[in-house]
Protein backbone atom coordinates (compact mmCIF):
# COMPACT_ATOMS: atom_id res chain seq x y z
CA UNK A 1 0.00 0.00 0.00
CA UNK A 2 1.68 3.00 -0.99
CA UNK A 3 1.60 6.15 1.12
CA UNK A 4 -0.80 8.24 -0.60
CA UNK A 5 -3.61 5.56 -0.38
CA UNK A 6 -2.75 5.16 3.05
CA UNK A 7 -3.43 8.94 3.77
CA UNK A 8 -6.51 8.56 1.50
CA UNK A 9 -8.08 5.82 3.60
CA UNK A 10 -7.03 7.17 7.16
CA UNK A 11 -8.55 10.56 6.09
CA UNK A 12 -11.61 8.76 4.62
CA UNK A 13 -12.18 6.65 7.93
CA UNK A 14 -11.44 10.34 10.03
CA UNK A 15 -14.46 11.47 7.96
CA UNK A 16 -16.85 9.08 8.34
CA UNK A 17 -16.33 8.73 12.35
CA UNK A 18 -17.15 12.43 12.15
CA UNK A 19 -20.31 12.75 10.40
CA UNK A 20 -21.83 10.60 13.16
CA UNK A 21 -20.80 12.78 15.90
CA UNK A 22 -21.67 15.81 14.41
CA UNK A 23 -25.23 14.29 13.80
CA UNK A 24 -25.93 13.92 17.15
CA UNK A 25 -24.09 17.23 18.48
CA UNK A 26 -26.29 18.95 16.76
CA UNK A 27 -29.03 21.13 18.99
CA UNK A 28 -32.73 20.46 19.30
CA UNK A 29 -34.96 23.56 18.31
CA UNK A 30 -37.84 24.87 18.95
CA UNK A 31 -40.61 25.65 16.12
CA UNK A 32 -41.52 28.63 17.84
CA UNK A 33 -39.85 29.89 20.33
CA UNK A 34 -40.30 33.63 22.62
CA UNK A 35 -37.85 35.31 24.68
CA UNK A 36 -38.57 38.23 27.01
CA UNK A 37 -37.82 40.06 30.18
CA UNK A 38 -39.62 38.80 33.74
CA UNK A 39 -39.03 39.94 37.33
CA UNK A 40 -35.28 41.25 36.86
CA UNK A 41 -34.69 38.21 34.55
CA UNK A 42 -35.88 36.19 31.14
CA UNK A 43 -38.36 34.15 30.40
CA UNK A 44 -37.98 31.48 27.41
CA UNK A 45 -41.61 30.01 26.06
CA UNK A 46 -41.07 27.42 23.43
CA UNK A 47 -43.96 25.17 21.42
CA UNK A 48 -41.96 22.10 19.61
CA UNK A 49 -43.91 19.84 17.32
CA UNK A 50 -43.83 16.00 18.33
CA UNK A 51 -45.69 13.33 17.29
CA UNK A 52 -48.99 14.63 16.80
CA UNK A 53 -48.93 16.79 19.30
CA UNK A 54 -46.67 19.59 21.23
CA UNK A 55 -44.46 19.83 23.43
CA UNK A 56 -44.81 23.14 25.19
CA UNK A 57 -41.76 24.81 27.60
CA UNK A 58 -41.60 27.62 29.96
CA UNK A 59 -38.24 28.44 31.45
CA UNK A 60 -37.61 31.45 33.74
CA UNK A 61 -33.85 32.17 34.85
CA UNK A 62 -32.29 34.41 36.74
CA UNK A 63 -35.41 35.75 38.54
CA UNK A 64 -34.43 35.33 42.66
CA UNK A 65 -33.45 32.33 43.96
CA UNK A 66 -36.34 31.35 46.40
CA UNK A 67 -38.80 33.78 44.42
CA UNK A 68 -42.35 32.07 44.23
CA UNK A 69 -44.17 32.28 40.88
CA UNK A 70 -47.69 31.48 39.61
CA UNK A 71 -47.40 30.04 36.26
CA UNK A 72 -50.75 29.16 34.07
CA UNK A 73 -50.39 27.50 30.63
CA UNK A 74 -53.30 27.25 28.28
CA UNK A 75 -54.19 25.70 25.47
CA UNK A 76 -56.60 27.38 22.98
CA UNK A 77 -58.10 29.18 26.06
CA UNK A 78 -58.17 25.74 27.99
CA UNK A 79 -56.20 26.02 31.19
CA UNK A 80 -53.93 22.86 31.19
CA UNK A 81 -51.51 23.91 33.64
CA UNK A 82 -51.32 25.97 37.00
CA UNK A 83 -49.32 25.53 39.90
CA UNK A 84 -47.36 27.86 42.56
CA UNK A 85 -43.08 27.44 41.63
CA UNK A 86 -40.37 27.96 43.81
CA UNK A 87 -37.21 29.12 41.55
CA UNK A 88 -34.31 26.95 42.26
CA UNK A 89 -30.53 28.64 43.86
CA UNK A 90 -29.88 29.34 40.63
CA UNK A 91 -33.04 31.40 40.03
CA UNK A 92 -34.47 29.13 37.74
CA UNK A 93 -37.68 27.45 36.81
CA UNK A 94 -39.12 25.22 34.16
CA UNK A 95 -42.11 23.67 33.03
CA UNK A 96 -42.48 21.11 30.21
CA UNK A 97 -45.43 20.14 29.54
CA UNK A 98 -47.24 17.79 26.05
CA UNK A 99 -50.50 18.60 24.51
CA UNK A 100 -52.26 17.04 21.70
CA UNK A 101 -53.03 18.48 18.43
CA UNK A 102 -56.27 20.11 17.67
CA UNK A 103 -58.03 20.65 14.59
CA UNK A 104 -56.37 24.34 12.73
CA UNK A 105 -54.12 26.28 14.79
CA UNK A 106 -53.33 26.12 18.30
CA UNK A 107 -52.64 28.79 20.43
CA UNK A 108 -50.62 28.66 23.81
CA UNK A 109 -50.73 31.35 26.44
CA UNK A 110 -48.02 31.47 29.89
CA UNK A 111 -49.04 33.95 32.90
CA UNK A 112 -45.95 33.78 35.19
CA UNK A 113 -46.79 36.25 38.42
CA UNK A 114 -44.67 36.50 41.37
CA UNK A 115 -46.43 35.80 44.46
CA UNK A 116 -46.12 38.86 46.19
CA UNK A 117 -47.41 40.61 42.80
CA UNK A 118 -44.00 42.64 42.11
CA UNK A 119 -43.72 41.23 38.69
CA UNK A 120 -45.45 39.24 36.00
CA UNK A 121 -44.53 38.30 32.45
CA UNK A 122 -46.78 36.08 29.42
CA UNK A 123 -46.69 35.77 26.13
CA UNK A 124 -49.09 33.65 23.61
CA UNK A 125 -47.96 31.27 20.41
CA UNK A 126 -49.60 30.43 17.75
CA UNK A 127 -48.80 27.26 15.53
CA UNK A 128 -50.76 26.15 12.36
Amino acid sequence: MSRFTRITALTASGVLLAVPVAMIATPAHADVERYGSCGGGQYDFSVDRENRGYEVSVDLDNVEPGSRWKVVMRHDGDRFFKRTLTADNEGDLDVDRRRGNTSGKDTFTFRAVRADGSASCGRAITVR
